[in-house]
């Protein structure tokens, strides 16, 4: 069975996504955001993306999916510009895989 994509996040970052063929969830507070990861995990997302401001204030729920096969959730840049966040958990888990930092 495909897995499905889901991008989570503030109306203006994510509308785009609907374009793309994605399914988007408008949250704009923690427990929306919180609320709507763990029905999309349960309903065979194996991606979610998720905005970095809402990854911040979700970090329990981020460290909880990162130990699950899936979904997997990627934190991208909101509207308003990166966080750096994301790209800082990517570097984290390659150096986790190679042993160094090569990014």
């Amino acid at each position: 069975m495909a897995h499905k994509i889901g991008v989570v996040g503030d109306k203006d970052s994510i509308l785009p996504f609907k374009m793309l063929g994605f399914d988007v969830f408008f949250a704009s507070e923690a427990k929306e955001a919180r609320t709507t990861i763990d029905r999309l995990a349960t309903e065979n997302y194996g991606i979610i993306y998720l905005t970095e401001p809402l990854g911040k204030l979700i970090p329990d729920t981020i460290k909880r999916y990162d130990e699950e096969i899936s979904p997997a959730i990627i934190l991208i840049p909101n509207h308003l510009g990166s966080l750096d966040i994301g790209k800082n958990r990517i570097q984290e888990n390659v150096e986790k895989a190679v042993g160094q930092n090569i990014l």
